[in-house]
């Protein structure tokens, strides 16, 4: 790490935030130092996203006071805020797919003369800005055609190009490969010594502990802590966090797995486009009631695809068979599978899992009408008692059941989606990712919540990037490796450095 400036490039004082109801922040002051990294972290509906709108000039009504350099700003919109040097780049990516990773960089911004577009010195421009950044990418290639790593690089490059001297980035590591993130990592420390302030939002605090300068810990809108990261733990933020301490990560279960109630057997799934590639290649697997079955591998090795055609929603070609408590089972579509009693958990709940501008009652019956209104009436008063009952015992966090989901925390819109597959009374849950960008309170619920319901007869495969959930939750693990079963650990055999071993190919 670099050696630090003791002033301040950036003063956030006594900064307050209330939307009706509910108080954002208050009085918070937050600092940055040029050529530091300051992390910030909090569970979800902590006040991180109200703080960084703020500084972003997203939201131009607040209390307190913001400094640049000594002088006091008041950002009246976005333009406002990039002017004086602030980019943040969001977790939801904000590329223009289908234009050029030049034409992204300088959007808006693109070198002309007499009306034309001066093509060799935007790309020139590009190169520069990517050899910076240690990048070998064309600046012709069309963004789609890139990895979501490849895309994060390309909103920093943005950024700098606006000659930026404070990023924030949000979640910056969510969709990322450990190589892709050791990359990321190698360009933040080179921005660092170059004198850049960067903001770094993230649940992941392995990550923060290793790359940040100083921690500044959020609890219901109000600092609890911010100190040098090498003077505290992880064990002290996260009691920071959620208010208490965590003892245990992974709650204890009995398992007493029963019959088997699902089974899936050589199941091959091909790309939708190039019929010839196979994602999937017969794969057979069995759960039985009570019992959590989990799935692990490298990103690519087809654990998704493989959730998506077991609940018919695979777009490309899917072949094998599914029985359900031993008959075979029709599943070429959802509907087919909410009919059979399965519910699927999708690793993108804003894009897949909720419809984000209708209310939670909305989304958390919207799978199971059938079930609580009949075929052809609306029950309105029996759907409001469902949708209350089981925001009650989720603990979903919400002023009403008329609520936006969109207003939702992370933690909360993911209750919300677990909630309404549990409305359709559900013999087998599919689970993807189901604590991706979620808060360590908001995780530890969510674990207690899959513990009971496997304890109450639920058949439950869970997929999970993080190796920890996987071994912690589950009584058998499965590994894929490039659409195939590479290899099966009980839960006592399980553990993350022999199931990574298989996942690579020990």
């Amino acid at each position: 790490m670099s050696d630090r400036n003791d002033s301040f490039i950036l003063e956030m004082r006594g900064i307050s935030k209330s939307f009706p109801g509910v108080r954002a922040l208050d009085r918070v002051s937050f600092d940055l130092r040029a050529g530091e990294i300051h992390a910030l972290v909090g569970e979800n509906g902590a006040g991180k996203t109200t703080l960084m709108k703020i500084l972003g000039g997203v939201y131009p009504q607040y209390e307190g006071e913001i400094y640049l350099d000594g002088q006091s700003e008041r950002f009246k919109n976005v333009r406002d805020s990039a002017r004086s040097g602030i980019a943040i780049i969001y977790q939801e990516l904000s590329l223009v797919l289908d234009m050029s990773v030049a034409e992204n960089i300088f959007l808006g911004r693109l070198p002309h003369r007499s009306g034309f577009v001066r093509w060799n010195k935007l790309y020139k421009d590009t190169d520069e800005l990517l050899a910076r950044l240690n990048l070998r990418l064309d600046p012709r290639t069309v963004v789609r055609n890139l990895g979501i790593g490849q895309q994060q690089m390309i909103e920093i490059a943005k950024a700098l190009s606006q000659r930026s001297g404070i990023l924030v980035l949000d979640e910056p590591t969510a969709a990322l490969t450990d190589s892709e993130t050791e990359t990321l990592f190698a360009i933040l420390n080179k921005l660092r010594d170059e004198g850049v302030a960067m903001i770094y939002i993230s649940h992941k605090l392995k990550e923060v502990f290793r790359i940040s300068d100083r921690i500044t810990t959020l609890r219901d809108g109000r600092v609890v802590e911010a100190c040098d990261t090498t003077d505290t733990s992880e064990s002290r933020v996260i009691a920071g966090m959620v208010g208490r301490e965590v003892s245990r990560v992974f709650p204890e279960r009995a398992s007493a797995p029963g019959e088997v109630i699902f089974e899936a057997r050589d199941i091959t799934v091909r790309d939708r486009v190039l019929s010839d590639r196979v994602l999937v290649e017969r794969v057979s697997l069995s759960v039985r009631r009570g019992e959590a079955l989990g799935i692990a591998g490298l990103m690519g090795a087809g654990r998704s695809d493989l959730l998506m055609a077991l609940f018919g929603a695979h777009a490309g070609r899917v072949t094998g068979e599914i029985f359900i408590e031993g008959r075979r089972a029709r599943i070429a579509s959802p509907a087919d599978a909410i009919r059979h009693g399965i519910g699927f958990v999708t690793e993108d709940r804003k894009r897949y899992g909720l419809v984000m501008d209708q209310t939670i009652l909305k989304n958390i019956t919207l799978a199971a009408l059938r079930r609580l209104s009949g075929r052809f009436i609306t029950r309105r008063e029996r759907e409001a008692a469902a949708g209350n009952q089981v925001i009650s015992d989720l603990r979903i966090k919400t002023p009403s059941l008329q609520s936006i989901a969109g207003s939702l925390s992370g933690g909360n819109q993911q209750k919300t989606v677990l909630a309404k597959w549990l409305l359709t009374a559900p013999r087998v849950l599919l689970l993807d990712e189901p604590t991706r960008g979620i808060d360590v309170g908001a995780k530890q619920e969510i674990y207690a919540l899959i513990n009971r319901l496997a304890a109450e007869g639920l058949a439950i495969i869970l997929v999970s990037s993080e190796l920890p959930e996987v071994v912690g939750l589950c009584d058998r693990v499965i590994v894929l490796r490039e659409g195939r079963i590479a290899g099966e650990f009980a839960r006592l055999e399980a553990t993350s450095e022999k199931v990574m071993q298989c996942a690579m190919g020990g």
